[in-house]
């Protein structure tokens, strides 16, 4: 690969391995553990892709919970870029995020960056694991500080909640649920204090997007799977969310890798919209 290579979907292990003394390459750690907040930290801590930053999804990645806006609100835009800033994230960076749980918090980060208007952002496909498989080694040593200058330019690449309510029905919305089925259906509902889902959404779980190792599937299936689902849709009229808004990033970062661009994400999803009793719900499978 030359220096001047761009990612902005999907990145393997050996490619990043390419790249990891180029100065414009910053690549961030975003394990987590949605019942553990000090996980990732203490992961990062035992070790770490050389060269690697931190971010929380908690304290970085999203902004102060109000019990009515969700578990994941977006963050401070106007902070986030600061934050980026302080870890050497520029304008101009290539950014790899990865994490071990199959990009699941990593598309967080990915789809944070792409609000921001920044396109050279990459998921490590099949994280941690894929670079210890590639027998790539890790480090305890946290990188030196070179601070950039992160300015934002915000894309219309969200909805809030009254545009979802102002939709319901409404063919110029088709809204996706990335939880997993039961979930969905409103079974086994431990993180939110509602089960449901939110009527006229149809399921599709984000490990859906995996093959058998944790890695994305080849982006011709993923294209043939996310079609049949949209039964000749626009993508653009695609809707993406799930319980707070992480893992419909996921689901977005399939659509794009697989070609199927420009649809936006419902940031508050499930945990948002049930915490307003007036929101109807359904449960049940998709009608």
């Amino acid at each position: 690969m030359t220096a001047a290579a761009s990612y902005s979907t999907l990145i393997g292990a050996h490619e990043l391995a390419q790249h990891l003394d180029d100065q414009d390459w910053v690549i961030v750690d975003c394990r987590h553990d949605l019942a553990n907040r000090d996980f990732g930290r203490e992961a990062y801590a035992r070790g770490h892709l050389p060269g690697a930053r931190f971010m929380h999804l908690d304290e970085d990645l999203s902004g102060p919970m109000t019990g009515r806006n969700g578990r994941h609100p977006l963050p401070d835009p106007a902070r986030l870029a600061q934050r980026l800033g302080e870890i050497g994230i520029g304008n101009h960076t290539q950014v790899v995020a990865y994490d071990d749980a199959s990009g699941m918090f990593a598309a967080r980060l990915w789809w944070l960056m792409r609000w921001m208007g920044h396109r050279r952002v990459a998921v490590l496909d099949g994280g941690l694991v894929a670079w210890c498989e590639a027998a790539q080694a890790l480090t305890q040593y946290p990188p030196p500080d070179r601070p950039q200058i992160f300015v934002p330019a915000l894309q219309a690449s969200f909805v809030d909640a009254a545009y979802v309510f102002d939709h319901l029905g409404k063919p110029e919305m088709m809204l996706v649920d990335a939880r997993s089925p039961d979930r969905y259906r409103g079974e086994n509902e431990t993180l939110d204090p509602v089960g449901g889902h939110i009527p006229g959404a149809i399921n599709r779980f984000f490990r859906d997007n995996l093959g058998p190792h944790g890695r994305f599937k080849q982006a011709s299936v993923l294209r043939e799977e996310f079609g049949a689902l949209l039964k000749g849709r626009d993508a653009r009229r695609v809707v993406h969310q799930c319980g707070s808004g992480v893992t419909a990033c996921h689901n977005l970062l399939a659509m794009e890798s697989a070609g199927l661009t420009g649809s936006r994400l419902y940031a508050g999803s499930w945990s948002e919209w049930c915490a307003d009793s007036a929101r109807p719900i359904a449960t049940g499978p998709e009608r």
